[in-house]
């Protein structure tokens, strides 16, 4: 199956003042074909294992919270670094999927919104394209309600930009003047990377890890 086009769905919400109500048809229209899914990595984030391996990340006796979890990979690797996982998503049948994909899984896979949730902190929380799915009115309490989960530790993955593009095709690149949002709500910025990815074209990419305090 090929990639489905969820513009049309999204228009419809956004039109509505849904803004993210699109997401649990758009995994419903999937009906179980991950290739269909246009922003699903095929495997685990490749920016979030660099990023492990190089600072030789440890989760033993500590906690993760995955932001909009998708299908799941990111939040099986965590569990995997040795976190005790919990990874959620506005769409029950994208969290009902991870759970059939990984069976057994140690990772506790929830349905929450991150509006409106009860979802306790977490060391460490990782943040990887989903503010890059909302439109920008949403991004500033995004960021805040993000941040406000984050105990110990932030990382954000996303693609980056100089200044904010023209257009309602997502997802749409960030800024940096966006993810300062975090700084404001009380991260401290350990390290910014602006990088291009592997891939053909290749992409700029943001990964940012933040202090909680």
């Amino acid at each position: 199956m090929s990639q489905v086009d969820f513009k049309p769905l999204q228009e419809k919400h956004w039109k509505a003042g849904d803004a993210t109500g699109w997401f649990e048809p758009a995994y419903a229209m999937a009906n179980g074909d991950r290739a269909s899914i246009p922003w699903a990595e095929k495997g685990i984030n490749p920016h979030l294992v660099e990023w492990a391996e190089r600072t030789g990340l440890n989760g033993a006796g500590q906690t993760a919270l995955v932001v909009g979890c998708g299908l799941g990979d990111d939040a099986e690797y965590l569990a995997g670094r040795g976190f005790a996982v919990t990874a959620f998503d506005i769409s029950p049948t994208a969290v009902a999927w991870c759970r059939d994909r990984f069976p057994g899984s140690t990772v506790r896979y929830e349905v929450a919104d991150l509006f409106a949730h009860s979802l306790a902190p977490a060391d460490l929380v990782l943040e990887a394209y989903t503010l890059q799915a909302l439109p920008r009115p949403l991004r500033t309490a995004a960021v805040a309600a993000i941040g406000a989960l984050a105990s110990r530790r932030l990382l954000v993955i996303c693609r980056g930009c100089d200044v904010p593009e023209a257009g309602e095709q997502i997802p749409w690149p960030l800024t940096r003047e966006e993810l300062a949002g975090f700084s404001a709500a009380g991260g401290l910025e350990l390290s910014f990377e602006d990088f291009h990815d592997q891939k053909d074209p290749p992409r700029r990419r943001f990964r940012v890890e933040y202090l909680a305090h």
